[in-house]
């Protein structure tokens, strides 16, 4: 006899309909007899091509008008009657090897109240861009937590809990404008109740590089503040306190060569307003080392050599008739 497992699936969206779509129907590609969905999402734009689209996926349409992913996700949690809850934001996909390995741990093992898996960076057109990740297992523990704390941004698409998890930890921050479920994740990781699984669950758009500058500043001071949070609630995971600020570091690392990368591409381009001000941001992340890398042979450096030596083509000549 199949035992069919009911897993509440959220979907926190926001004006993607066409992301939503893919999200969705790679859900409805896992459906099996052994696993039923409820899939509830959360649409935080209240438009109403979106509550269209959910009618023909046999999902629910849950209006929410407080903004964020946080708002979002939390009204799904609250109306979510699965035995299990998963997540899934509306511009990435589930992968078909996703969910049964998270389910088989849990089963197992009744002392544990989630499960994460692995996630693949992709483009805008869901084509890979480097191999799954994390690489290497983390642990679980207090390895695990120290991972998630020195620059292992597990993402929430791949992570299968158990209904009653809100009941332990609460709901998302929802002052967090971002790094909300990274804060979630720790919170789980802090009390050994969240294991790693590897295998591939879920493909991750990844923005291209230079063009969401507002996000990754807003970024920056949230991964600080969530940081801080953690770190200081469990400090006898690192040996020293250079160790515990050199995890700070990994935590804002992705954020700082963001900019680099930004100033590198756009005085190519021969914008140097924009290459500066990419510049000016690396400074702020992280000052002493963004000063050794402007004065050392590096990308930091190249940029700003770049903006200071190109020559402005000025305005073009009219030919005179």
């Amino acid at each position: 006899m199949t035992v069919q497992r009911r897993i509440s699936v959220i979907v926190p969206t926001f004006r993607r309909p066409t992301m939503l779509i893919q999200a969705l129907t790679s859900i409805c590609a896992l459906k099996a007899p052994d696993l039923e969905f409820e899939v509830i999402v959360c649409d935080n734009g209240c438009d109403g091509e979106i509550r269209v689209i959910c009618d023909a996926h046999e999902a629910k349409y849950l209006p929410v008008v407080k903004r964020g992913a946080a708002a979002a996700r939390n009204a799904g949690l609250r109306v979510a009657t699965g035995e299990f809850v998963a997540f899934l934001d509306d511009d990435d996909v589930w992968l078909p090897g996703h969910l049964r390995p998270h389910l088989a741990m849990l089963e197992e093992r009744p002392d544990l109240e989630a499960v994460v898996g692995q996630f693949v960076i992709c483009d805008a057109e869901l084509a890979p861009q480097d191999p799954p990740s994390p690489a290497i297992n983390p642990g679980h523990g207090d390895d695990l937590l120290r991972a998630l704390l020195s620059g292992y941004f597990s993402q929430l698409g791949t992570l299968v809990a158990r209904s009653s998890i809100t009941s332990k930890i609460g709901f998302q921050d929802e002052t967090l404008e971002a790094g909300e479920d990274w804060d979630w994740t720790l919170r789980l990781a802090r009390r050994h109740q969240l294991c790693f699984v590897e295998v591939p669950s879920i493909l991750f758009r990844a923005r291209a590089p230079g063009t969401w500058d507002p996000i990754q500043r807003a970024r920056v001071r949230y991964a600080r503040r969530v940081f801080r949070r953690h770190a200081l609630r469990a400090p006898w995971l690192w040996s020293s306190p250079q160790a515990m600020l050199r995890s700070r570091w990994q935590c804002c690392e992705h954020y700082y060569y963001y900019f680099v990368e930004a100033a590198g591409s756009r005085a190519r381009a021969g914008d140097r307003g924009g290459a500066l001000r990419a510049i000016l941001e690396a400074l702020h992340i992280s000052p002493m080392r963004a000063a050794y890398h402007l004065v050392a042979p590096r990308a930091l450096r190249s940029a700003l050599v770049a903006c200071l030596t190109t020559k402005d083509p000025g305005p073009k000549k009219q030919n005179c008739a």
